[in-house]
């Protein structure tokens, strides 16, 4: 028998200083059987950074191989970004490069093994592709205060998150890599 997803539903508050973004969300979330809390609340985390017209969480979410987590579609349903979650595989990312203008990867993972395992001479576009990575005490801490009804606090100023989660207050730099930058 099959598991079913969990739905949690998220209330956004969302200032981001940076890119002049200022919105209340109301999200319904499918968490899969097999995503991590952590992966979950990065890709929330994804969504919000990213936050434009014609983004949406993907149709197969964790579990597809032919869609990103999130994608923004334009009015024609073009796909004009692919943002990605975790580790993704450097095939899946030279894929994504060559279908949509902007290519991002959200990390809730060690980004030197996540950078190691990309290896940027077989990525299309590889200079134009940015890794950001949160610090894993930061999401650890952010997914044990997730439950099925939250109320979000974001904030992003000069590159540095701050983050509430059902009362609980946490802050973290949005540290960001490139694939053609040598990691060590």
């Amino acid at each position: 028998m099959a598991l079913n997803s969990t739905i949690h539903t998220v209330t956004i508050h969302l200032a981001d200083v940076d890119r002049n973004v200022y919105e209340e969300l109301e999200l319904r979330v499918a968490r899969h059987p097999s995503e991590t809390a952590e992966y979950m609340l990065t890709r929330i985390l994804a969504y919000c950074l990213e936050y434009t017209e014609g983004i949406t969480f993907s149709d197969g979410g964790v579990s597809s191989a032919d869609e990103p987590p999130v994608v923004i579609r334009d009015l024609t349903t073009r796909l004009v970004g692919w943002i990605d979650v975790g580790a993704p595989d450097a095939d899946r990312i030279h894929r994504a490069s060559k279908l949509a203008d902007r290519v991002a990867i959200y990390t809730h993972r060690d980004p030197v093994k996540v950078l190691a395992a990309l290896p940027a001479k077989r990525i299309h576009r590889a200079a134009d592709i940015p890794v950001y990575a949160f610090d894993r005490d930061f999401i650890a801490a952010g997914a044990a205060a997730f439950d099925r009804r939250n109320e979000l606090t974001l904030s992003v100023t000069d590159r540095h998150l701050f983050l509430e989660v059902n009362g609980t207050s946490l802050s973290t730099d949005i540290t960001e890599y490139r694939l053609d930058e040598p990691q060590g």
